[in-house]
Protein backbone atom coordinates (compact mmCIF):
# COMPACT_ATOMS: atom_id res chain seq x y z
CA UNK A 1 0.00 0.00 0.00
CA UNK A 2 1.37 3.40 -1.00
CA UNK A 3 2.07 5.75 1.86
CA UNK A 4 0.83 9.33 1.67
CA UNK A 5 3.67 11.76 0.82
CA UNK A 6 3.64 14.65 3.28
CA UNK A 7 5.71 17.21 5.10
CA UNK A 8 5.69 17.42 8.87
CA UNK A 9 5.51 20.61 10.87
CA UNK A 10 6.78 20.00 14.40
CA UNK A 11 5.33 22.34 17.04
CA UNK A 12 7.81 22.99 19.84
CA UNK A 13 8.07 26.26 21.72
CA UNK A 14 6.00 28.09 19.09
CA UNK A 15 2.42 27.24 20.05
CA UNK A 16 0.57 29.53 17.67
CA UNK A 17 -0.67 29.54 14.09
CA UNK A 18 0.03 33.13 13.11
CA UNK A 19 3.47 34.60 12.42
CA UNK A 20 5.08 31.19 12.78
CA UNK A 21 8.14 31.02 10.56
CA UNK A 22 8.58 27.25 10.16
CA UNK A 23 4.86 26.63 9.77
CA UNK A 24 4.76 29.22 6.99
CA UNK A 25 7.79 27.63 5.30
CA UNK A 26 6.17 24.19 5.54
CA UNK A 27 3.00 25.41 3.82
CA UNK A 28 5.09 26.66 0.89
CA UNK A 29 6.01 23.08 0.01
CA UNK A 30 4.04 21.11 -2.58
CA UNK A 31 2.99 18.46 -0.08
CA UNK A 32 0.26 18.56 2.58
CA UNK A 33 1.59 19.44 6.01
CA UNK A 34 0.96 17.26 9.05
CA UNK A 35 1.25 19.28 12.30
CA UNK A 36 2.60 17.29 15.24
CA UNK A 37 3.65 17.89 18.82
CA UNK A 38 5.82 15.51 20.84
CA UNK A 39 5.73 15.34 24.61
CA UNK A 40 9.43 14.53 24.84
CA UNK A 41 10.15 11.87 27.48
CA UNK A 42 13.34 13.74 28.36
CA UNK A 43 11.25 16.36 30.16
CA UNK A 44 9.21 13.77 32.08
CA UNK A 45 12.48 12.83 33.76
CA UNK A 46 13.16 16.45 34.74
CA UNK A 47 9.68 17.48 35.89
CA UNK A 48 6.79 15.80 37.76
CA UNK A 49 3.81 14.55 35.78
CA UNK A 50 1.53 17.20 37.33
CA UNK A 51 3.82 20.07 36.34
CA UNK A 52 1.81 23.23 35.64
CA UNK A 53 3.65 23.68 32.35
CA UNK A 54 2.62 20.26 31.04
CA UNK A 55 -0.96 21.28 31.74
CA UNK A 56 -0.46 24.68 30.12
CA UNK A 57 1.02 23.13 26.97
CA UNK A 58 -1.72 20.51 26.83
CA UNK A 59 -4.50 23.11 27.01
CA UNK A 60 -2.83 25.30 24.40
CA UNK A 61 -2.43 22.37 22.02
CA UNK A 62 -6.06 21.44 22.53
CA UNK A 63 -7.04 25.00 21.63
CA UNK A 64 -4.96 24.94 18.42
CA UNK A 65 -6.28 21.48 17.56
CA UNK A 66 -9.83 22.82 17.59
CA UNK A 67 -8.76 25.84 15.54
CA UNK A 68 -7.34 23.50 12.90
CA UNK A 69 -10.49 21.39 12.88
CA UNK A 70 -12.15 24.25 11.01
CA UNK A 71 -9.74 23.53 8.16
CA UNK A 72 -10.28 19.78 8.33
CA UNK A 73 -6.98 19.19 10.08
CA UNK A 74 -5.61 18.95 13.61
CA UNK A 75 -2.49 18.28 15.64
CA UNK A 76 -1.15 14.77 15.99
CA UNK A 77 -0.03 14.76 19.63
CA UNK A 78 2.50 12.10 20.53
CA UNK A 79 4.69 11.09 23.46
CA UNK A 80 8.05 9.36 23.54
CA UNK A 81 11.67 9.73 22.61
CA UNK A 82 11.86 12.07 19.65
CA UNK A 83 13.86 9.81 17.36
CA UNK A 84 11.57 6.85 18.12
CA UNK A 85 8.52 8.96 17.31
CA UNK A 86 9.90 9.94 13.89
CA UNK A 87 10.86 6.35 13.14
CA UNK A 88 7.25 5.36 13.77
CA UNK A 89 5.91 8.24 11.66
CA UNK A 90 8.14 7.20 8.76
CA UNK A 91 6.46 3.79 8.77
CA UNK A 92 3.04 5.41 8.32
CA UNK A 93 3.91 8.25 5.94
CA UNK A 94 6.25 9.02 3.08
CA UNK A 95 7.90 12.06 4.68
CA UNK A 96 9.50 14.56 2.32
CA UNK A 97 10.67 17.03 4.97
CA UNK A 98 10.40 17.94 8.64
CA UNK A 99 9.98 21.64 9.42
CA UNK A 100 10.53 23.19 12.84
CA UNK A 101 11.74 26.37 14.46
CA UNK A 102 15.24 26.41 15.89
CA UNK A 103 16.03 25.99 19.56
CA UNK A 104 19.37 26.93 21.08
CA UNK A 105 19.61 25.02 24.37
CA UNK A 106 22.30 22.31 24.73
CA UNK A 107 19.84 19.41 24.98
CA UNK A 108 17.68 20.53 22.07
CA UNK A 109 20.71 21.16 19.85
CA UNK A 110 21.97 17.64 20.56
CA UNK A 111 18.49 16.17 20.02
CA UNK A 112 18.00 18.03 16.74
CA UNK A 113 21.45 17.06 15.44
CA UNK A 114 20.74 13.38 16.12
CA UNK A 115 17.35 13.64 14.41
CA UNK A 116 18.79 15.53 11.44
CA UNK A 117 21.41 12.82 10.93
CA UNK A 118 18.78 10.07 10.92
CA UNK A 119 16.44 12.01 8.64
CA UNK A 120 19.23 12.72 6.15
CA UNK A 121 20.21 9.04 6.16
CA UNK A 122 16.64 8.27 5.18
CA UNK A 123 16.36 10.91 2.48
CA UNK A 124 14.25 13.29 4.54
CA UNK A 125 15.03 17.00 4.66
CA UNK A 126 15.36 18.66 8.09
CA UNK A 127 14.40 22.30 7.71
CA UNK A 128 14.89 24.45 10.84
CA UNK A 129 14.17 28.19 10.93
CA UNK A 130 14.82 31.20 13.12
CA UNK A 131 11.67 32.17 15.00
CA UNK A 132 12.05 32.76 18.75
CA UNK A 133 14.65 35.54 18.39
CA UNK A 134 15.37 38.49 16.14
CA UNK A 135 19.08 37.62 15.92
CA UNK A 136 20.51 34.18 16.54
CA UNK A 137 23.70 32.15 16.58
CA UNK A 138 26.41 34.23 14.92
CA UNK A 139 24.38 37.21 13.74
CA UNK A 140 25.54 39.56 16.53
CA UNK A 141 29.29 39.25 16.99
CA UNK A 142 32.19 41.53 17.82
CA UNK A 143 34.33 42.83 14.98
CA UNK A 144 36.85 40.03 15.64
CA UNK A 145 34.11 37.43 15.14
CA UNK A 146 33.88 36.47 18.81
CA UNK A 147 30.63 36.52 20.82
CA UNK A 148 29.85 39.38 23.18
CA UNK A 149 30.04 38.68 26.90
CA UNK A 150 29.02 42.16 28.06
CA UNK A 151 25.46 43.32 27.58
CA UNK A 152 25.82 47.00 26.61
CA UNK A 153 28.14 46.47 23.60
CA UNK A 154 25.93 43.56 22.54
CA UNK A 155 22.84 45.76 22.81
CA UNK A 156 24.48 48.53 20.78
CA UNK A 157 25.50 46.10 18.04
CA UNK A 158 22.04 44.51 18.10
CA UNK A 159 20.38 47.91 17.66
CA UNK A 160 22.77 48.88 14.87
CA UNK A 161 21.86 45.72 12.96
CA UNK A 162 18.12 45.92 13.55
CA UNK A 163 16.05 47.46 10.78
CA UNK A 164 12.38 47.78 11.60
CA UNK A 165 11.33 47.95 7.97
CA UNK A 166 13.15 44.64 7.32
CA UNK A 167 11.30 42.78 10.08
CA UNK A 168 9.44 39.97 8.33
CA UNK A 169 6.17 38.53 9.59
CA UNK A 170 4.88 35.16 8.45
CA UNK A 171 1.12 34.98 8.08
CA UNK A 172 0.30 31.29 8.18
CA UNK A 173 -3.43 31.43 8.74
CA UNK A 174 -4.25 31.83 5.04
CA UNK A 175 -2.18 28.71 4.35
CA UNK A 176 -4.12 26.37 6.64
CA UNK A 177 -6.02 24.64 3.80
CA UNK A 178 -2.62 23.20 2.80
CA UNK A 179 -2.49 21.17 5.99
CA UNK A 180 -2.91 17.41 5.91
CA UNK A 181 -6.60 16.59 6.11
CA UNK A 182 -7.30 14.16 8.92
CA UNK A 183 -9.66 13.71 11.82
CA UNK A 184 -8.46 12.35 15.11
CA UNK A 185 -9.53 12.64 18.69
CA UNK A 186 -7.32 14.72 20.92
CA UNK A 187 -5.56 12.50 23.49
CA UNK A 188 -6.45 12.73 27.15
CA UNK A 189 -3.96 13.88 29.76
CA UNK A 190 -4.00 10.37 31.17
CA UNK A 191 -2.93 8.93 27.80
CA UNK A 192 0.01 11.35 27.77
CA UNK A 193 1.03 10.64 31.36
CA UNK A 194 0.03 14.10 32.57
CA UNK A 195 -1.70 14.62 35.89
CA UNK A 196 -4.07 17.57 36.07
CA UNK A 197 -2.95 20.66 37.94
CA UNK A 198 -4.37 24.16 38.08
CA UNK A 199 -2.42 27.15 36.83
CA UNK A 200 -3.02 30.81 36.11
CA UNK A 201 -1.95 32.18 32.74
CA UNK A 202 -1.77 35.93 33.13
CA UNK A 203 -2.91 37.70 29.95
CA UNK A 204 -0.40 39.65 27.92
CA UNK A 205 -0.67 43.31 29.00
CA UNK A 206 0.73 45.36 26.14
CA UNK A 207 -0.55 48.62 27.62
CA UNK A 208 1.71 48.18 30.65
CA UNK A 209 4.67 48.81 28.35
CA UNK A 210 3.68 52.50 28.12
CA UNK A 211 4.85 53.31 31.66
CA UNK A 212 7.11 50.32 32.13
CA UNK A 213 9.96 52.23 33.80
CA UNK A 214 7.64 53.95 36.26
CA UNK A 215 6.04 50.82 37.70
CA UNK A 216 8.36 47.94 36.80
CA UNK A 217 9.89 47.74 40.30
CA UNK A 218 6.67 47.90 42.31
CA UNK A 219 5.50 44.31 42.84
CA UNK A 220 2.21 45.19 44.55
CA UNK A 221 0.94 46.92 41.38
CA UNK A 222 1.65 43.99 39.06
CA UNK A 223 2.12 46.40 36.15
CA UNK A 224 4.48 44.28 34.05
CA UNK A 225 3.67 43.07 30.54
CA UNK A 226 3.42 39.37 31.52
CA UNK A 227 5.18 38.68 28.22
CA UNK A 228 7.67 36.10 29.51
CA UNK A 229 5.33 33.09 29.58
CA UNK A 230 3.80 34.04 26.22
CA UNK A 231 7.25 34.30 24.64
CA UNK A 232 8.56 31.16 26.33
CA UNK A 233 5.88 28.96 24.78
CA UNK A 234 5.45 30.98 21.62
CA UNK A 235 1.88 32.12 22.21
CA UNK A 236 3.07 35.37 20.62
CA UNK A 237 5.97 35.84 18.22
CA UNK A 238 8.95 37.97 19.21
CA UNK A 239 8.43 39.88 15.94
CA UNK A 240 4.87 40.80 16.86
CA UNK A 241 5.79 41.84 20.41
CA UNK A 242 8.79 43.86 19.25
CA UNK A 243 6.72 45.66 16.60
CA UNK A 244 4.27 46.75 19.30
CA UNK A 245 6.97 47.61 21.86
CA UNK A 246 8.90 49.87 19.48
CA UNK A 247 5.81 51.99 18.91
CA UNK A 248 4.99 52.20 22.62
CA UNK A 249 8.24 52.35 24.60
CA UNK A 250 11.67 51.79 23.11
CA UNK A 251 13.29 51.28 26.52
CA UNK A 252 11.21 48.13 26.95
CA UNK A 253 13.01 46.78 23.90
CA UNK A 254 16.15 46.59 26.05
CA UNK A 255 14.47 43.84 28.09
CA UNK A 256 13.89 41.83 24.93
CA UNK A 257 17.53 42.30 24.00
CA UNK A 258 18.61 40.99 27.44
CA UNK A 259 16.65 37.84 26.60
CA UNK A 260 18.58 37.36 23.38
CA UNK A 261 21.87 38.23 25.07
CA UNK A 262 21.47 35.37 27.54
CA UNK A 263 20.33 33.04 24.73
CA UNK A 264 23.51 33.68 22.75
CA UNK A 265 25.62 33.26 25.90
CA UNK A 266 24.12 29.79 26.41
CA UNK A 267 24.56 28.99 22.72
CA UNK A 268 28.22 30.02 22.58
CA UNK A 269 29.15 28.90 26.10
CA UNK A 270 26.95 25.84 26.77
CA UNK A 271 29.02 24.90 29.83
CA UNK A 272 27.24 27.66 31.78
CA UNK A 273 24.21 25.38 32.08
CA UNK A 274 25.99 23.60 34.93
CA UNK A 275 29.05 25.71 35.69
CA UNK A 276 30.14 29.25 36.52
CA UNK A 277 30.69 31.44 33.47
CA UNK A 278 33.76 32.79 35.31
CA UNK A 279 35.64 29.60 36.11
CA UNK A 280 37.74 31.32 38.78
CA UNK A 281 34.64 31.26 40.96
CA UNK A 282 34.68 27.47 40.99
CA UNK A 283 36.54 27.58 44.31
CA UNK A 284 33.95 29.77 46.01
CA UNK A 285 33.32 28.55 49.55
CA UNK A 286 29.56 27.95 49.41
CA UNK A 287 28.05 27.07 52.80
CA UNK A 288 25.10 25.13 51.31
CA UNK A 289 23.18 24.86 54.58
CA UNK A 290 20.28 22.53 53.73
CA UNK A 291 18.06 23.81 56.55
CA UNK A 292 18.51 27.40 55.40
CA UNK A 293 17.73 26.35 51.85
CA UNK A 294 14.51 24.66 53.00
CA UNK A 295 13.43 27.82 54.84
CA UNK A 296 14.20 29.90 51.74
CA UNK A 297 12.10 27.53 49.59
CA UNK A 298 9.16 27.73 52.01
CA UNK A 299 9.35 31.52 52.39
CA UNK A 300 10.30 31.43 56.07
CA UNK A 301 13.57 33.36 56.17
CA UNK A 302 12.33 36.16 58.41
CA UNK A 303 12.70 38.71 55.61
CA UNK A 304 9.17 39.63 54.45
CA UNK A 305 9.98 40.54 50.85
CA UNK A 306 12.00 37.36 50.32
CA UNK A 307 9.31 35.22 51.93
CA UNK A 308 6.47 36.83 49.98
CA UNK A 309 8.31 36.25 46.71
CA UNK A 310 8.91 32.58 47.43
CA UNK A 311 5.30 32.06 48.46
CA UNK A 312 4.08 33.73 45.29
CA UNK A 313 6.33 31.41 43.29
CA UNK A 314 5.21 28.28 45.13
CA UNK A 315 1.53 29.14 44.79
CA UNK A 316 1.34 30.55 41.27
CA UNK A 317 4.52 29.83 39.28
CA UNK A 318 5.13 33.57 38.97
CA UNK A 319 7.42 35.98 40.77
CA UNK A 320 7.80 39.70 40.16
CA UNK A 321 11.07 40.64 38.44
CA UNK A 322 12.34 42.93 41.21
CA UNK A 323 11.58 40.29 43.82
CA UNK A 324 13.43 37.64 41.79
CA UNK A 325 16.60 39.70 42.13
CA UNK A 326 16.10 40.08 45.87
CA UNK A 327 15.47 36.40 46.58
CA UNK A 328 18.37 35.32 44.34
CA UNK A 329 20.73 37.76 46.01
CA UNK A 330 19.55 36.59 49.42
CA UNK A 331 20.18 32.92 48.67
CA UNK A 332 23.62 33.45 47.20
CA UNK A 333 24.94 36.45 49.12
CA UNK A 334 23.22 36.10 52.53
CA UNK A 335 23.03 32.34 52.87
CA UNK A 336 26.04 31.56 50.66
CA UNK A 337 24.13 28.80 48.94
CA UNK A 338 25.27 27.79 45.46
CA UNK A 339 23.29 29.60 42.77
CA UNK A 340 22.66 26.22 41.09
CA UNK A 341 20.39 25.22 43.98
CA UNK A 342 18.24 28.28 43.44
CA UNK A 343 18.37 27.97 39.66
CA UNK A 344 17.12 24.39 39.88
CA UNK A 345 14.31 25.37 42.25
CA UNK A 346 13.17 28.12 39.91
CA UNK A 347 13.35 25.66 37.00
CA UNK A 348 10.92 23.40 38.83
CA UNK A 349 8.43 26.14 39.69
CA UNK A 350 8.52 29.08 37.26
CA UNK A 351 5.77 29.04 34.67
CA UNK A 352 7.98 31.14 32.39
CA UNK A 353 11.10 29.04 33.00
CA UNK A 354 13.63 29.70 30.26
CA UNK A 355 17.00 27.99 30.71
CA UNK A 356 19.10 30.81 29.27
CA UNK A 357 17.42 33.66 31.17
CA UNK A 358 17.10 31.71 34.41
CA UNK A 359 20.72 30.66 34.29
CA UNK A 360 21.96 34.07 33.22
CA UNK A 361 20.05 35.92 35.91
CA UNK A 362 21.07 33.55 38.69
CA UNK A 363 24.72 33.86 37.71
CA UNK A 364 24.25 37.61 37.49
CA UNK A 365 22.95 37.70 41.07
CA UNK A 366 25.74 35.43 42.32
CA UNK A 367 28.42 37.49 40.51
CA UNK A 368 29.69 34.33 38.78
CA UNK A 369 28.24 35.13 35.36
CA UNK A 370 29.09 37.32 32.41
CA UNK A 371 28.53 41.04 32.97
CA UNK A 372 27.34 40.17 36.47
CA UNK A 373 26.66 42.44 39.42
CA UNK A 374 29.90 43.13 41.39
CA UNK A 375 30.46 40.66 44.22
CA UNK A 376 30.24 43.43 46.81
CA UNK A 377 26.74 44.45 45.73
CA UNK A 378 24.52 42.71 48.24
CA UNK A 379 20.85 43.66 48.39
CA UNK A 380 19.53 44.52 51.83
CA UNK A 381 16.07 42.87 51.82
CA UNK A 382 14.72 45.32 54.38
CA UNK A 383 15.87 48.32 52.37
CA UNK A 384 14.38 46.77 49.23
CA UNK A 385 11.06 46.35 51.08
CA UNK A 386 11.11 49.97 52.22
CA UNK A 387 11.92 51.19 48.73
CA UNK A 388 9.62 49.07 46.58
CA UNK A 389 6.81 47.87 48.89
CA UNK A 390 6.73 50.53 51.59
CA UNK A 391 3.20 49.73 52.77
CA UNK A 392 3.84 45.99 52.53
CA UNK A 393 0.93 45.56 50.11
CA UNK A 394 2.76 42.88 48.14
CA UNK A 395 3.94 41.18 51.32
CA UNK A 396 0.43 41.10 52.79
CA UNK A 397 -0.96 39.62 49.60
CA UNK A 398 1.25 36.56 49.92
CA UNK A 399 1.58 36.52 53.70
CA UNK A 400 -2.01 37.36 54.76
CA UNK A 401 -1.28 37.18 58.49
CA UNK A 402 1.83 39.35 58.20
CA UNK A 403 2.55 41.39 61.32
CA UNK A 404 5.84 43.32 61.26
CA UNK A 405 6.07 43.34 65.04
CA UNK A 406 5.53 39.61 65.37
CA UNK A 407 7.20 38.02 62.37
CA UNK A 408 9.78 35.26 62.01
CA UNK A 409 13.18 36.15 63.34
CA UNK A 410 15.65 36.48 60.44
CA UNK A 411 17.61 33.26 59.97
CA UNK A 412 20.70 35.43 59.54
CA UNK A 413 21.29 39.10 60.26
CA UNK A 414 21.99 41.27 57.23
CA UNK A 415 25.24 42.82 58.46
CA UNK A 416 26.54 39.45 59.62
CA UNK A 417 25.71 37.90 56.25
CA UNK A 418 27.23 40.80 54.31
CA UNK A 419 30.49 40.61 56.25
CA UNK A 420 30.76 36.84 55.78
CA UNK A 421 30.04 37.02 52.06
CA UNK A 422 32.56 39.79 51.41
CA UNK A 423 35.23 37.75 53.18
CA UNK A 424 34.44 34.64 51.13
CA UNK A 425 34.52 36.49 47.81
CA UNK A 426 37.58 38.56 48.68
CA UNK A 427 39.59 35.40 49.38
CA UNK A 428 39.56 34.70 45.68
CA UNK A 429 40.86 38.21 44.86
CA UNK A 430 38.87 38.27 41.66
CA UNK A 431 38.27 41.20 39.34
CA UNK A 432 34.67 42.44 39.15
Amino acid sequence: MNKKRICIYWFRRDLRLDDNHALWQATQSKFPVLPIFIFDEHFYIQFPSNDKRFNLIYDRLNHIHHQLANSGSGILVLKGKVLDVFRELSRKFDIAAVYCNEDYEPYTIKRDNELKLWLNQNGIVFSAHKDQVIFHKNEVLKDDGKPYTVYTPYKNKWLSLFKEDKLLHFSSETQLPKLYQFQNSFPTKEQLGIKSNTYLLKPLQINNIFDYEKYRDLPALDRTSNASVHLRFGFISIRSLLTKAIKINRSYVNELIWREFFMQILYHFPYVEHANFKSQYNNLDWQNNEHHFELWCKGQTGYPLVDAGMRELNETGYMHNRVRMVVASFLTKHLLIDWRWGEAYFAQHLLDYELSSNNGNWQWAASTGCDAVPYFRIFNPNTQLEKFDKNADYVKKWIPDFNPTNYFQPIIKHEEARKRTLEVYKKLRLPD
